[in-house]
């Protein structure tokens, strides 16, 4: 006879299941059920005569891994369900989470029709990352025949109760027990929410399953309301193509203004260039008045000084009284001066002079 330990060592890829605390958190496959030799295995490998106290789960104590069984219809499987899952998963160290699914005949006997049916629940439940067992067909209420298959240490549900129309809470004799762990609901999230979502827009889901191809007959829908929402889907969408008209010109009107400014800009510049006070044409302006100005103002009229000092310039010189001295020694050279006698150069300048 194989040992334990031995047993441990068997791989998931062997002909035999694994050992239950190898299978790491159902990441790799989804949870096997409850009639499949991976659950069979898990259920064999415990030693249900060792029983587990809440003090000793809570403590991590426990000699084996705990079995929580927490069960639901999960019906439209939301996060609301994942987090009750994931709370039950975590309230002890090393647990080993068996979920129990209603099916459509229980379900739908004491609470009403499902949106899913349960094979739909069933692989929605088991694929979720933080079981690692499901139970199909799962009863209303648990008992110890039940209990005692499925080696269950504790229950794991929320703290509502939950009765049968008979007024008495289906799960008080397993908290009388300490074998109830208490989750907590997800406020605002719950299947009955979602449904009520849909009934309140019952005729944008109706046209929206219209307008994906579904038949009037597969909607439950009459010929008149059929033509009325397609009517009303045509509206929507020649709303949208206006709206989307719309953008797309205000888009572009954006695009032209963008392209205006900038071009209006460089327009700014290149005539302050040309136009402004230091451009081009004030510059050219500047330069031909001072040469029309420079081409009609007359030279300057020369001052008496300066006329007098050409003049002096450019006169001959003067005329400069000769004394006849022929023979200074001579007698009579004083009388001659005496008497006025002039050169013959001055004699001739007096005689044109009368002429």
């Amino acid at each position: 006879m194989a040992s334990a330990a031995g047993r441990r060592k068997r791989s998931r890829d062997s002909s035999g299941p694994s050992e239950p605390a190898m299978r790491p958190s159902s990441l790799r496959s989804e949870a096997p059920f409850s009639d499949e030799p991976d659950a069979d295995y898990a259920r064999a490998m415990c030693d249900y005569t060792q029983k587990i106290t809440l003090d000793m789960a809570r403590a991590g104590t426990a000699p084996r891994p705990v079995r929580v069984y927490a069960d639901g219809i999960y019906d439209v499987f939301h996060m609301g369900h994942a987090r009750q899952l994931k709370q039950a998963k975590n309230a002890f160290p090393n647990v080993y989470l068996l979920v129990g699914v209603c099916s459509d005949a229980s379900t739908h006997a004491r609470k009403g029709k499902t949106v899913m049916n349960d094979t739909e629940r069933y692989e929605s439940v088991r694929h979720c990352r933080y079981v690692d067992e499901l139970v199909r067909d799962a009863p209303w209420e648990v008992d110890d025949a039940f209990l005692a298959k499925h080696k269950i240490d504790f229950i794991a549900h929320d703290d509502y109760p939950y009765t049968t129309g008979s007024g008495v809470d289906v799960y008080a004799r397993l908290k009388e027990r300490g074998m109830f762990v208490a989750t907590q609901r997800t406020d605002g999230v719950s299947t009955s929410d979602i449904v009520s979502r849909i009934v309140k827009d019952y005729d944008v889901y109706v046209r929206r399953n219209l307008q994906r191809g579904y038949s009037a007959k597969e909607l439950n829908v009459s010929f008149i309301n059929e033509k009325k929402f397609r009517i009303q889907n045509k509206m929507d969408e020649l709303k949208d193509r206006g709206k989307k008209a719309i953008a797309d010109i205000s888009d572009k009107r954006n695009e032209f203004l963008q392209k205006w400014e900038d071009r209006s800009r460089e327009f700014i510049d290149t005539f302050l260039m040309m136009f402004g006070r230091d451009g081009r044409l004030n510059k050219m302006i500047t330069d031909s008045k001072t040469m029309v100005r420079s081409a009609l103002s007359p030279p300057s009229s020369p001052t008496p000084s300066s006329s007098s000092e050409a003049d002096g310039l450019n006169s001959p010189p003067s005329k400069v009284r000769r004394l006849r001295s022929e023979d200074d020694s001579a007698p009579g050279a004083a009388a001659a001066a005496a008497a006025g006698d002039y050169s013959d150069d001055e004699e001739q300048d007096a005689s044109l002079g009368v002429q």
